[in-house]
């Protein structure tokens, strides 16, 4: 157990996790493979769904915020960042809808309703939410290695250059199919050392579920703000999953039934897995630690450096398995979306090195709040629920409609951005940050269905003229 203690055992940890992750992107790869994920033709298996989908949902960042959310705000802030998972039920039924008009991915969908404008609206959103994962993930890179060599100041940003390509790497070998084969090894990782220190905590002398369940958070105003913010994830997550190109993506690649299937399993699996992280923060709080360094000096001082090993492993690993399903991702979106360059693996690796370069850019911004990277690309994505929900239902949404619905939702993101200042202050009632998110999150549902059946009234009537 000492040695787990020396900083050299996570670095030791790295240098194996990504030399295997190396090794298995190590074979041949084909224009199908690389950018659909077919291996020899072949689709995916269920479980190879079902892993790729949750290690690339429970990634680094997710956890932690977990993790901080329920040592603020005890067990409603872990539930609140739990409803987010419901999106692999709403993201299972908008995959089903989709397929069923014989639309392959999102973005046809939107094209065939919406045209070019729908297209680039769309697609302008997942360039944002793909550049958030991998700057997000750098970042929680960059906490783990600062707080390990806490005397080397250049540790952090070292560390995010290394592993940014050490996952650029093996992510270019292979596009799709790598991405998926090295997450279900990943998985496999996450899954053994998560439990293990998970079972190390609830048999814990401290440890009480009864506690957990009674638990209000370090935050002055305890457990409200938590309760806030599952308003926000039930109002969000029936278009947070819409605008995540790496769920989305997985969601078209195997036969129907074995679809909805995976969605169902990785949603039982990433509820499990990402409620159970956010009670190591939960029981931070309850034990009265300090909060130190976005919570790792906390764990630090917990338990020991067996189980903060454990703990700090577990975060790479889905930090890494995040870092290269965000990287196929934006292959497929700049070749076979955006239709910039031929379809090719050439231009699909130019593609990734291009998302890592923009990722490892954004690390070096002075803003670096882990939620705030979510809350504004799910804030922004959310004229996709009035938008699919009034089509789904029928209505023919005219694209002055849609584009009016989606200019208001990105005012709303960008409104979250800039809360600080006054003008938009007094537009959000609330002096929690997450009683305005709530308020934007309320104005963009209200005026996006407003607008949207107003415009697929005016169609009805205008086709009865």
């Amino acid at each position: 157990m000492s040695f787990l203690a020396n900083p050299i055992a996570l670095v030791i940890f790295v240098m194996i996790t990504g030399f295997i992750s190396l090794i298995i992107s190590n074979r041949s790869v084909t224009v199908e493979s690389f950018f659909d994920g077919k291996d020899v033709g072949l689709e995916p298996s269920l479980w190879t769904l079902v892993l790729s989908q949750v290690t690339t949902w429970i990634f680094a960042r997710s956890l932690m915020n977990a993790a901080i959310l329920g040592f603020f705000y005890g067990l409603a802030g872990t539930l609140a960042y739990t409803f987010y998972y419901i999106s692999f039920l709403t993201g299972g039924f908008i995959v089903a809808r989709i397929r069923k008009e014989k639309a392959n991915s999102v973005q046809q969908w939107i094209r065939n309703y919406f045209g070019r404008v729908g297209s680039w609206t769309y697609n302008s959103l997942i360039v944002m939410r793909l550049l958030s994962e991998v700057f997000a993930n750098l970042i929680v890179i960059g906490l783990i290695f600062s707080a390990a060599f806490p005397d080397f100041k250049m540790s952090g940003q070292i560390s995010i250059i290394i592993l940014g390509i050490v996952g650029l790497l093996y992510s270019l070998k292979g596009g799709l199919q790598v991405s998926l084969r090295t997450d279900v090894f990943q998985m496999a990782v996450f899954l053994v050392i998560f439990s293990i220190a998970f079972i190390y905590m609830i048999f814990g002398s401290d440890f009480s579920f009864n506690s957990i369940l009674q638990s209000t958070g370090v935050h002055e105003q305890a457990a409200r703000p938590g309760y806030v913010l599952i308003y926000v994830a039930l109002l969000q997550v029936f278009s947070y999953p819409a605008h995540d190109p790496v769920m989305m993506d997985r969601g078209f690649i195997a036969n129907q039934n074995k679809t909805n299937y995976s969605f169902i399993l990785a949603f039982l699996l990433s509820t499990f897995c990402i409620f159970g992280f956010g009670m190591f923060g939960i029981q931070a709080g309850l034990i009265g630690y300090a909060y130190e360094n976005q919570l790792l000096g906390t764990w630090q001082n917990m338990f020991g450096p067996g189980v903060y090993f454990l703990l700090i492993c577990s975060l790479l690993v889905s930090a890494m398995s995040t870092l290269d399903s965000a990287l196929a991702s934006s292959a497929r979106l700049v070749i076979d979306e955006f239709y910039i360059f031929k379809r090719s693996i050439k231009n699909g690796r130019i593609a990734m090195s291009t998302f890592m370069a923009f990722g490892l850019l954004f690390t070096l911004f002075p803003s670096q709040s882990l939620f705030d990277a979510v809350a504004v690309t799910g804030t922004a994505s959310m004229f996709l629920t009035p938008v699919m929900i009034v089509t789904f239902l029928g209505g023919k949404i005219p694209i002055w409609a849609y584009t009016i619905t989606w200019f208001f939702s990105m005012i709303g993101a960008f409104a979250y951005i800039f809360r600080d200042i006054e003008t938009i202050t007094y537009l959000l009632p609330g002096l929690h940050k997450y009683d305005q998110l709530l308020s934007i999150c309320l104005y963009i549902i209200v005026f996006g269905f407003c607008i949207c059946f107003i415009g697929a009234l005016s169609n009805r009537f205008l086709a009865k003229a």
